[in-house]
């Protein structure tokens, strides 16, 4: 059954999904098709204002199409996406891309490669340059910003492809497995630092992972999609305070969410 994320309750062991939530970005009847499959039929969601969503299901099931569908990169066939009633094109939004070696522009400098969205909405050099050194001065960062991506480490250039989406002061913001080709000590160091990010701002964020330790650990919900065509297996709220770290891991009502997310996981594998 799809219907609105709001408005269900989980399967047995899973905390329940308030009734009412206050909907940021609201998603009816999104519909998508590649070829023959059918990745998505009449789905609907509601992404909560100002929580982490995280997003997970089995291999191929449309975790990435759904979130480049909501940020406008894909076209649904059919379907309505809103953003507090608006159209995307009257938001600002920021995404962080899977590869970040890609995603940033090697012939710029970390600071350029920053202030690089904000030259698009020509805003003036002295604007732009304020800005970025408001966020860097907000966030702490001491990585130096004039170098140029190479010289930077792989979480390095990650995190300055987070605040280059940041920058513009999104309402929304989308990171597409942003820690899925950094080694193991990397990612825990900018799981840190992206839920560091959240507490400082706020902002909405949908967060596609891999890996459901992190998709829990993470979050506020997980949402948990079923094999294609896609539908919500379950929409999993997890109220842990932040800051969360190691000790995180091994409370019981961590251990709890994450094997109710397991359980659900595995039950749409096999339905496969």
């Amino acid at each position: 059954m799809n219907g609105a994320a709001g408005a269900r309750r989980p399967a047995a062991g899973g905390r329940a999904t308030p009734s009412r939530i206050c909907a940021h970005v609201t998603v009816r009847g999104l519909s998508k098709r590649f070829g023959k499959t059918v990745i998505y039929d009449g789905f609907d969601l509601d992404i909560p204002r100002g929580k982490l969503v995280s997003v997970f299901g089995p291999n191929g099931c449309g975790k990435s199409t759904l979130i480049n569908m909501i940020a406008g990169l894909v076209r649904p066939d059919s379907g309505e996406i809103l953003f507090d009633g608006k159209p995307l094109r009257a938001i600002k939004f920021g995404y962080v891309f899977q590869n970040y070696r890609e995603a940033l522009f090697p012939w710029l400098r970390a600071i350029d490669n920053i202030q690089y969205p904000l030259k698009m909405m020509n805003l003036s050099k002295a604007e732009r340059r304020a800005r970025a050194e408001r966020l860097v001065a907000h966030l702490g960062v001491t990585i130096d910003l004039n170098r140029y991506p190479y010289e930077l480490s792989g979480g390095q250039q990650q995190l300055v492809s987070i605040m280059r989406a940041l920058v513009v002061e999104p309402e929304i913001l989308f990171l597409d497995e942003p820690f899925s080709a950094l080694d193991y000590e990397m990612t825990l160091f900018m799981r840190d630092q992206l839920q560091r990010i959240f507490v400082e701002t706020g902002t909405t964020t949908v967060l596609v992972s891999h890996d459901l330790e992190e998709a829990v650990y993470l979050a506020d919900h997980i949402l948990l999609l079923s094999r294609h065509p896609a539908r919500i297996a379950d929409f999993v709220h997890y109220d842990a305070p932040r800051a969360r770290g190691d000790a995180t891991l091994s409370e019981p009502e961590f251990i709890r969410v994450k094997a109710h997310c397991l359980d659900v996981f595995q039950r749409e594998v096999r339905k496969g």
